[in-house]
């Protein structure tokens, strides 16, 4: 009989012991377990209460990452992160420290999380790494305490919206602004509890750091995660990481769709998604000349080398604008080395950006700084609710049409 599986359902397949439907609630097995310094403390307080020893399922599946205030800026973070690392100890559970970044990200480079496998974690952009066609899910401290626990969890399947992607792109438009364009077509409800598949020939040919970023908005669209289909590129990095054959995990040709979407990005131009919210989003030629205060590079969405080298080509040894403060976080310490040895920190400097260590940065309120109230920023993160990354006004954009706006002190196109 021919199978007719979204990418999803034949992971869940593959990590469950029952029948994969749409709306079918299923226990799954999970590969990847890891809880933040958010969300970290309370997991470990609901084991500590609950079992007194055998607390931990796999100890070799079970992590914890530091990486939403790296290091810690407030005694209470402090106090947390250390509280977690002593109960890492006794458990025999790594931990991934505040020096290391952004926790998706860092399994994806240690061969953690590589295509196929499933994974959760405290952090609800985990299901960034269907940019790689893994499946992740951000889930709260008491639900992740019980993956701890029982290495399993139960999740209805979703259903899968495909979404094809019509035309190619070309500078000065990069990912971000494809990813832009389709959160504001599809709008903050407009995958609501579905999983999405994306197709087209410049899917194809996406990067590794260009996936993680189209990947990374789905939930600003209610979606349950994103998949990018592994190119053989991906399979290669990923199997070379590991040392296994990597194979992927595909749709089935006939696989059933609860809807199909065509988006054309020919022609596409720079996009810009104004406050108070990721879909309300604009050409940047609609809002040029608007004066800016700060600019914020990195995220999960934009943190990777070739995000922040766009950057350092752009200004290339010339001074952002004297009023704007340009804050730079990589998002993680394969990335800020890789920026060091490349000379690419050095020109960041010189051009007055502000580059710290490897983390999340803005978007939990952590080590690079808050806006202030009437202050005006761009962010290549992937949110810009009211006090998201302050009391300011937040607006989200591609790293090059960051550049160009430092450059200028305000809006500007590359």
């Amino acid at each position: 009989m021919n199978s007719n599986k979204t990418i999803i359902e034949k992971i869940f397949e593959k990590h469950s012991l029952e029948g994969i439907e749409p709306g079918k609630v299923v226990w799954l097995d999970i590969d990847y377990r890891a809880a933040r310094d958010f969300g970290g403390p309370n997991v470990v307080k609901h084991l500590t209460e609950h079992f007194k020893d055998n607390r931990i399922e796999n100890p070799g599946k079970t992590f914890f990452t530091f990486d939403t205030c790296a290091p810690a800026k407030t005694i209470a973070y402090a106090n947390s992160q250390q509280k977690c690392r002593l109960f890492a100890a006794n458990e025999n559970i790594k931990v991934f420290d505040v020096d290391m970044g952004i926790g998706s990200h860092v399994a994806i480079e240690e061969g953690l999380i590589y295509p196929g496998v499933t994974s959760v974690s405290t952090d609800s952009h985990m299901n960034i790494v269907g940019g790689i066609g893994a499946f992740g899910q951000g889930m709260g401290d008491v639900d992740i305490a019980f993956i701890f626990r029982i290495g399993k969890t139960w999740f209805e399947v979703p259903e899968t919206i495909k979404i094809n992607l019509k035309g190619n792109i070309s500078y000065p438009v990069t990912a971000k602004d494809v990813t832009l364009k389709i959160v504001g077509t599809l709008g903050q409800k407009g995958a609501l509890g579905k999983a999405i598949e994306y197709y087209g020939d410049t899917v194809d040919n996406l990067k590794l750091f260009e996936r993680l970023t189209l990947a990374s908005m789905a939930t600003e669209m209610g979606a349950i995660i994103s998949f990018i289909p592994p190119s053989d590129s991906i399979l290669k990095r990923m199997s070379n990481k590991t040392g296994t054959d990597i194979k992927g995990v595909f749709a089935d040709e006939n696989a059933r769709y609860v809807k199909e979407i065509k988006i054309k990005i020919d022609g596409l131009e720079p996009q810009i998604a104004l406050p108070p919210s990721p879909d309300n989003v604009k050409n940047v030629k609609d809002v040029l000349r608007l004066n800016i205060d700060s600019v914020f590079v990195g995220s999960c969405t934009n943190g990777r080398y070739e995000d922040i080298k766009l950057v350092a080509d752009y200004l290339n040894g010339k001074m952002v604008a004297a009023k704007v403060m340009l804050r730079i976080v990589p998002a993680t310490k394969f990335v800020y080395q890789k920026l060091l040895e490349n000379g690419d920190l050095e020109r960041l400097v010189k051009s007055g950006a502000i580059v710290s260590n490897p983390g999340c940065g803005g978007c939990a309120e952590g080590q690079i700084g808050m806006t202030g109230k009437g202050e005006v920023q761009l962010s290549t993160s992937n949110r810009n609710f009211p006090g998201k990354q302050g009391a300011g006004d937040t607006y989200l954009v591609s790293p090059l049409v960051a550049a160009a706006s430092a450059l200028k002190g305000e809006i500007s196109l590359p």
